[in-house]
C-alpha cells in the first residue's frame, strides 16, 4: 500500500477567493498547496472589464502571506452586454478566461447571462483571440428538475455552442454527472472538464445524512451514486481534458446554517488531502499527477510548475471552523479525520 506520493506543485483551476477580509482570510490555504488557480468573478459587483480584473489581482496579491510563492490567473463574468472589444484588453491585461453563469443559477449569477444568443459576437472575439470560455453547467428553467439541470444544458446550450465556435476553448466546470462526464470524452480537443474533490467522494446521501448537512449544498447539487462514480472513473481515466478545479467556495457558517443557505462547499484547507482519498478509493494515486499538475496547464497553454508537494498517508483531523472576517468559516469535514495530509513542498 502506497504510503507518500509526491507530484508535481498542481494548480487550481476553479476556485473562489472573495475579497476584503475573507479573501485574507481563505488566501493562504490555496497558496500552501497550488502554484496557481483561476479566480472566479462573481464578486458583487462582478468582474467584468479588465480593469477590474486588473484591480482585483493586485488585492489578491497584496493579501498573500510574506514568502508565498502563487499566481492568480484572472476572469471576467460574461454578461448579455460583455462588449466584443473587451475581450482584446483583456487579454492584453492577462486575463486567462471569460465565465459564463446562466442568470440565476449559482451564487452571485443575477448578473449572468439570461440568452447565449445575446454573447456570440463576444464569444466570435473570444475563439479569435483564444481566450477559452468557463460554463456553469447548468439551465435556469423552473421546470427542469434540479437533478436534471446540466444534462439539459448540455443538449440546449453546449452542444449548440460547440457547433457555433467549434474552435472556442470550452471548460464544463465542476460537471457532476455521468452524461457531462460521456459528452466531454467523446468531445474534441476543444472541450474540458474540471471536477471537484466533493463530486468524487459524495453523493446526494451526503446532504442527508443524521440531518439537513447544508456544509455539503452546492451547486451544482450532488448527484446520485452512479454518477459520482462515473466522475470517478473519468478523474482516473487518464484523459487529459479531466482535470482539478476546486469549486473552492467559502460562505461565513451563519450564511450556510441560516433557512435560506448559500451554496457552496469550503475544501481549499484540505483539496490535495481530498482528492488522494478519491483516487486511492479507485487505486489510481499513481492517476492523480497528471490530473492536478499536467492536464490543466496543457490545455490552457501554460508551462507545467516547478517545485513539488507531498502527501503522506496519516490520519489527521480538520479543524471544526476558521477565522472568517468577523465570522467562521466551516470546512467541508470539518472536526472529522482524514486519511492523508500535505506533509512538504519544494520550490
Amino acid at each position: 500500500m502506497t504510503q507518500e506520493i509526491t507530484i508535481t506543485r498542481p494548480d487550481d483551476w476553479h476556485l473562489h477567493v472573495r475579497d476584503g477580509a475573507a479573501l485574507a482570510a481563505v488566501l493562504p490555504d490555496t497558496a500552501r498547496q497550488f502554484a496557481r488557480a483561476i479566480i472566479m468573478p462573481n464578486l458583487r459587483p462582478p468582474i467584468t472589464s479588465a480593469a477590474m480584473a486588473i484591480e482585483y489581482r493586485q488585492r489578491i496579491l497584496a493579501a498573500l502571506p510574506a514568502g508565498a510563492s502563487f499566481e492568480p490567473l484572472m476572469t471576467l463574468y460574461l454578461t448579455d452586454l460583455t462588449p466584443p472589444d473587451e475581450i482584446a484588453r483583456a487579454k492584453a491585461a492577462g486575463v486567462v478566461a471569460l465565465k459564463l453563469y446562466p442568470a440565476g443559477a449559482t451564487t452571485n449569477s443575477d448578473a449572468g447571462v439570461t440568452d447565449i444568443r445575446k454573447t456570440y459576437k463576444t464569444l466570435e472575439a473570444m475563439q479569435r483571440e483564444g481566450l477559452p470560455l468557463l460554463v456553469h453547467g447548468e439551465v435556469t428553467d423552473p421546470t427542469v428538475d434540479v437533478f436534471d439541470r446540466e444534462a439539459v444544458f448540455i443538449e440546449r446550450v453546449m452542444m449548440p455552442l460547440r457547433r457555433d465556435f467549434p474552435a472556442l476553448k470550452v471548460v464544463f466546470e465542476h460537471i457532476t454527472t455521468r452524461e457531462a462526464a460521456q459528452y466531454v470524452a467523446e468531445a474534441d480537443e476543444f472541450t474540458a472538464a474540471t471536477l471537484t474533490a466533493h463530486h468524487l467522494l459524495y453523493n446526494r446521501n451526503a446532504l442527508f445524512m443524521g440531518g439537513l448537512r447544508p456544509h455539503y449544498y452546492c451547486l451544482p447539487v450532488l448527484k446520485r451514486e452512479i454518477h459520482r462514480l462515473a466522475l470517478l472513473q473519468a478523474a482516473t481515466s487518464g484523459n487529459v481534458r479531466f482535470f482539478l478545479g476546486t469549486d473552492s467556495a467559502p460562505h461565513a457558517a451563519p450564511l450556510k446554517e441560516q433557512s435560506v443557505c448559500g451554496a457552496g462547499c469550503y475544501t481549499a484547507l484540505s483539496a490535495l488531502e481530498l482528492y488522494a482519498e478519491a483516487f486511492d478509493s479507485a487505486g489510481a494515486l499513481d492517476k492523480l499527477e497528471a490530473f492536478a499538475s499536467f492536464n490543466g496547464p496543457a490545455f490552457y497553454g501554460l508551462p507545467r510548475n516547478h517545485g513539488t508537494v507531498t502527501l503522506r498517508r496519516q490520519a489527521w483531523t480538520l479543524p471544526e471552523a476558521l477565522p472568517f472576517g468577523d465570522a467562521q468559516l466551516k470546512p467541508l469535514r470539518g472536526g472529522e479525520s482524514l486519511a492523508w495530509q500535505l506533509v512538504g513542498d519544494h520550490a
